[in-house]
């Protein structure tokens, strides 16, 4: 005997009401296989449930076709700031600066680079190395070149450009899947609340016509592996000779 089973997906809640919609609009009231007041309910949730999901779908499609060249930028952003640090490093090991300079980025301690590994933190020490280049510099410092805190600048900025975009994204992502979440449960409501009642309006039917009838209101009836092959050898559609173990 096959099995009822109710949508686990969004997708397959939406294709679950959306059929159940379209059939409270092919056949009058008094013909339909649910209620009236189920209807009236579909019909007031559905709309904004179908929104919800065609902006999170967008939003999240957006944000994966951004990530990309975000990823690149960061990249980027992170190569350049990590050779100027090695550059002003080497300069210092050589005896070309003194230590102290460090100071002036921001860079305390025994530590000689600062982690770069989170996007956050090329954020923070992009901003540092920028400033404390241009605070060297007025100080009489002579400039570092290869690469120029001119073309660190160049790229952090396009970094810092596609972070707060990323950001963004990510944000309306977020916001879009709170909207769905918060209508799931009354979404399984309804579903729950359709299902049972054309399961009944069908009872009295024989079970093959009953599920067939369910069936065009959206009701999903699965066989389990065993019963499959059972009903399959039972209906004469596969011999028994053809099953492979």
């Amino acid at each position: 005997m096959p099995y009822r089973r109710l949508p686990n997906t969004d997708q397959a809640r939406l294709r679950a009401l959306s059929t159940a919609i379209t059939m409270g609009q092919r056949k009058a009231v008094g013909d339909l296989a649910f209620s009236a007041n189920t209807l009236n309910r579909l019909r007031a949730f559905f709309p904004t449930f179908e929104t919800n999901i065609i902006h999170h779908k967008q939003a999240r499609q957006q944000q994966e076709k951004s990530s990309r060249g975000y990823l690149e930028t960061v990249k980027k952003a992170r190569l350049y700031l990590s050779h100027f640090i090695q550059i002003l490093n080497f300069a210092i090991q050589r005896g070309d600066m003194k230590a102290d300079v460090r100071e002036f980025y921001g860079m305390v301690g025994d530590k000689k680079s600062p982690s770069l590994n989170l996007d956050s933190e090329v954020l923070e020490w992009g901003k540092k190395i920028i400033e404390g280049e241009h605070k060297r510099t007025l100080h009489g410092g002579n400039p570092i070149y290869n690469p120029s805190i001119a073309v660190v600048k160049v790229k952090f900025d396009q970094f810092t450009d596609a972070y707060h975009f990323q950001k963004t994204l990510q944000n309306n992502t977020a916001r879009w899947t709170g909207k769905v979440a918060s209508m799931r449960k009354e979404a399984d409501e309804i579903i729950l609340d359709i299902w049972n009642e054309v399961e009944e309006f069908y009872a009295s039917l024989p079970d093959d016509i009953k599920r067939e009838k369910a069936a065009e209101y959206g009701l999903s009836y699965v066989y389990r592996p065993n019963e499959k092959v059972n009903s399959l050898y039972s209906s004469g559609k596969v011999p028994k000779n053809n099953l492979v173990f």
